[in-house]
């Protein structure tokens, strides 16, 4: 017989909110008018046959309120960095000064912030989906204890109701945190 799976809401939680840390991490990036350093944090630049973050191949910097700046450490990556941030669906237009790639940071218009919103909806989204996963994988290891290791009927009823109570607070989490990027967003 196979070995008894762990049902375990610790694990459970801490995976949820890793999601939850994963989109915070994302919506810094996402700007709002004022230069952040985690901005390009997420572009992925195409280096060395793979895709790696932009603060591994270079130090990102904030010399000024609407100005980025990217020192390249190998010079053969500064095109595809710049590439990679042209690409990135941040409406930005690096500058490149040798190894350093300079970012001015524009004004954002009305319809580019609601671009940013659709993004910031869409980041939400793939966390929804990631706390869902967790989800469904805490209540198939329930079906696999029930069915095969004599879980009773109610302990497996009372287990996923409390799986679901900390899905939905975590979704309420995730729904929050996009409300408040929204009107952040959209602040003038």
């Amino acid at each position: 017989m196979s070995e008894e799976p762990k049902h375990d809401l610790k694990d459970l939680t801490r995976r949820m909110e890793g999601a939850v840390e994963a989109l915070k991490a994302e919506f810094a990036g996402l700007r709002t008018g004022r230069a952040s350093s985690g901005l390009l944090e997420p572009v992925m630049v195409d280096a060395y046959g793979s895709s790696m973050p932009m603060s591994q191949v270079g130090t990102i910097s904030v010399p000024e309120p609407r100005m980025l700046s990217v020192q390249i450490w190998d010079q053969s990556l500064v095109g595809a960095a710049e590439k990679a941030i042209r690409e990135s669906n941040l409406g930005l237009n690096p500058m490149v000064e040798g190894q350093v790639i300079r970012v001015p940071i524009p004004e954002l218009s009305e319809d580019r912030r609601r671009d940013l919103t659709k993004v910031a909806h869409q980041y939400a989204e793939q966390a929804k989906v990631a706390v869902r996963n967790v989800r469904r994988h805490g209540m198939e290891t329930l079906k696999v204890l029930e069915h095969d290791f004599n879980m009773s009927k109610d302990e497996h009823r009372d287990k996923g109701e409390e799986i679901q109570q900390i899905t939905d607070k975590t979704i309420k989490e995730i729904d929050d945190l996009l409300e408040h990027k929204d009107a952040e967003i959209m602040h003038v």
